[in-house]
């Protein structure tokens, strides 16, 4: 076990932030795309990045002809008024030789790298032509459609519903849907972290200063430089948030569970928890409470080897600063099958210090009705959910609705992975068509080989893209979407503790013969036949439709580009209500105690917080209560094998962009001294990683920042598509080494596995 203990901030060392970026068109630097002036207005455009799924709020203008200038936009106070190294890179897509500027039509085998351009109208007219023949012969359900999230897939998955399938799907399964199930069987709902304000954070895994969210990452840097809050962190290996933190544990891969289920114990038996919180707001807390007293934290050392005196010492911490302290619930750890129980555990141990709704806690996002509602009047407009009549009833079972107990993933993004077996086992039965929009399954699923088996067996393969991704190389038909600098969107809701909105708009004129991708399934449905589902004409009439034809209103959020309303609210933080209630004459009347916890309701069948859940034991007999399994992740003669997340990467999407590709091009495996001496490795070194699915070969890095018996690559890297020029054969394919597994109740892929380490 390697324990750190340290306080030190290195400016620029992922944590920081770009104010802004100026790109430079080089001379001689275009090949697909004529170069020509850009065209749009010289004047400032708010905008909404897309270079990560965080999407924060921008703004640009083009600078002689030849440049854009991107920076934050000022009025998302959270976000700081930044980008980041992604963000500031965003301009390089528009010129990038490599970006695909019209349609393209698979000329060879699938895979094999042969196109030829398509007009759109033919593209549109041979594509929906072999849908419907699908349709007709196999049903509307054996065509599945995925996404990445956000606006791209409520437009593409409209067009499935239109067209009649319910198989539609986006990356939950690959990254944050556990936590999102577990919260919803918990509280009813998403559940968002108040950083900033918190006094002290511990942590398991989740990076956000490599895998950036510029409000999450500022907040935890203010808590951390402005208010002195204390970082404690469990992960294999020495990260950049292990790097910031006050201490770090390195736990052994998978046993995050362990731990957490360990500080919920000390905070029961040694009753530190907040039991007037939990007897007003929580049930289950007794079933709970019996399951984890065994659960101690010298139980949790033999399986994690985290010390049992620092679980103790840390949860004793923790509770000292209660309600102002939170267990960061997000994203990465190292995704096991028990992902599920393991982000319940950690909610758990937020609910146990009552931190709901309190500062530096947890809390639900305050939208505009609930908002409204407690104001008395209506202090923040509500956006419209533009209604299509006639819609058809869809019959048929979701691919993976054939085991209930993944009941509560079915509209929170899907099981991805189910996809596969539905290719090329018919379970539970045959798909024959896929149509993705800015998703590469081929880097984000796992079990890479089952993938491209996948692809190759389908009849149909059709894939929006700004490149050629390694997915989008087994398609027989491209479809180029305009960048996100090019093209405007639906509002979006960005409420959090008080209703906020904002809105994508283009700063530059569409490039080539590029749409946005609301355009290009609008009309794809009218190929379709199914018009009669697009009552909107274009994206301003939509918009137009979302503000409830305020014209007023609309021009508001596309100038400002982010509005938000009224005062910041937290229902248990009595300050924060009496604000809330001063500024608001009918507002409702406070409680006793100063706050409106009376208001709180959860959306669970009791209404309450379920710390043990009777749907869930329902849905998945013997998982009602939080428990601990035992998980085997590798043989004895393996290493461990974890994924992260890098600052200037996102995932599979940006490992082609010219200038992110500059500063990271390859994804060097890291290794253990003691390790790499038993084997003769250097830094440097060629080394193969060997699994039960696949073998890669890459570079060594050999650092004490990791443990002994664990190997650790960034993700995204190595692709195997000729078309990805900057990234093909560079680094390691994390996917290629993953097994397809299938974890319970959340439907996660696996991201830890075991393999074998070789020199070449």
């Amino acid at each position: 076990m390697i324990q750190l203990n340290r306080r030190h901030f290195l400016k620029g060392a992922g944590a920081s932030s770009a104010t802004c970026a100026l790109a430079s068109i080089l001379p001689g630097s275009i090949a697909a795309i004529e170069r020509e002036p850009l065209k749009g207005v010289s004047s400032e455009v708010a905008s909404i990045c897309e270079m990560c799924s965080t999407r924060c709020p921008i703004k640009a203008r083009i600078v002689d002809g030849k440049n854009v200038f991107i920076t934050g936009n000022k009025e998302a106070k959270s976000f700081g008024g930044k980008v980041c190294a992604r963000g500031g890179a965003g301009h390089s897509l528009l010129y990038d030789p490599k970006r695909i500027v019209k349609p393209l039509k698979r000329v060879g085998e699938r895979g094999e790298g042969k196109w030829a351009e398509i007009s759109w109208a033919d593209a549109y007219k041979e594509i929906a032509a072999k849908m419907n023949q699908i349709k007709k012969q196999y049903g509307a359900e054996s065509i599945a459609f995925s996404s990445k999230s956000g606006s791209n897939s409520d437009h593409v998955f409209h067009l499935a519903a239109a067209f009649g399938t319910p198989n539609t799907f986006n990356h939950a399964s690959t990254c944050p849907g556990a936590y999102v199930v577990a919260a919803k069987a918990m509280f009813g709902t998403k559940m968002k972290r108040d950083l900033s304000n918190s006094k002290y954070i511990i942590n398991f895994g989740h990076n956000i200063y490599e895998g950036i969210n510029m409000s999450e990452t500022r907040g935890m840097m203010q808590a951390q430089m402005d208010k002195g809050a204390k970082l404690v962190v469990f992960e294999p290996r020495f990260s950049i948030v292990a790097d910031k933190a006050d201490e770090w544990h390195a736990i052994r891969p998978g046993t995050d569970v362990s731990v957490a289920l360990a500080l919920c114990n000390v905070l029961i038996v040694d009753n530190l928890y907040d039991c007037d919180f939990i007897e007003k707001h929580v049930i289950g807390f007794d079933e709970f409470a019996a399951e984890v007293k065994d659960y101690t934290p010298e139980w949790a050392e033999t399986i994690s080897d985290v010390s049992a005196s620092a679980i103790r010492r840390i949860a004793h911490e923790y509770a000292s600063h209660a309600p102002h302290a939170v267990v960061d619930f997000g994203h990465r750890a190292t995704f096991t099958t028990e992902e599920f129980d393991m982000r319940r555990a950690i909610y758990a141990a937020n609910i146990l210090i009552g931190n709901i709704e309190r500062k530096g806690g947890i809390y639900m996002g305050k939208k505009a009705p609930g908002y409204n509602k407690l104001a008395g009047e209506n202090v923040a407009p509500a956006l419209a959910k533009p209604g299509v009549k006639g819609m058809p009833k869809i019959t048929a079972i979701r691919i993976d609705q054939v085991e209930k107990q993944y009941a509560m993933m079915w509209s929170s993004g899907g099981v991805y992975q189910t996809i596969l077996d539905a290719t090329l086992n018919a379970k539970p039965y045959q798909l024959k068509g896929w149509i993705m929009s800015r998703t590469n399954p081929m880097q984000t699923l796992t079990d890479r080989a089952k993938v491209e088996q996948s692809l190759k067996a389908l009849d149909l393969v059709v894939s929006c893209e700004l490149y050629i991704s390694e997915t989008a190389a087994f398609a027989d038909y491209i479809l180029p979407e305009s960048t996100y600098l090019e093209r405007d969107e639906d509002i979006a809701d960005k409420s959090g503790k008080n209703p906020a909105y904002y809105v994508r708009q283009p700063v530059v004129e569409i490039i080539g013969d590029t749409r946005p991708s609301w355009q290009i399934f609008r009309e794809l449905g009218q190929q379709l036949g199914l018009g009669e589902f697009y009552p909107w004409e274009n994206i301003q009439t939509l918009q137009l439709m979302q503000v409830n034809r305020d014209h007023s209103l609309l021009e508001k959020i596309k100038t400002l580009g982010y509005v938000s309303y009224g005062k910041p609210l937290m229902l248990r933080e009595p300050e924060m209500v009496a604000e809330f209630a001063n500024a608001y004459p009918n507002a409702r009347t406070i409680d006793e105690d100063g706050t409106y916890a009376t208001a709180m309701h959860f959306k669970t069948p009791s209404g309450k917080i379920e710390l043990t859940s009777a749907k869930v034991e329902e849905m998945a007999p013997g998982r009602g209560v939080i428990k601990h399994r035992s998980v085997q992740l590798k043989n004895a003669d393996e290493l461990y094998f974890i994924q992260g997340k890098v600052a200037v990467h996102t995932n599979g999407a940006t490992h082609n962009v010219p200038m992110l590709s500059n500063l990271m091009s390859d994804n060097a495996v890291w290794i253990h001294p003691l390790t790499a001496g038993r084997l003769n490795i250097h830094s440097g070194d060629a080394i193969k990683l060997i699994s039960s699915v696949g073998s890669e070969e890459g570079t060594a890095l050999v650092t004490p920042g990791i443990r002994q018996d664990t190997v650790f690559a960034y993700m995204g890297f190595g692709s195997k598509n000729k078309e990805m020029v900057k990234a093909s054969g560079k680094g390691i394919h994390c996917g290629n080494l993953l097994p397809n597994v299938i974890s319970p109740v959340c439907g996660m892929c696996l991201h830890t596995t075991g393999v074998k380490l070789e020199r070449v």
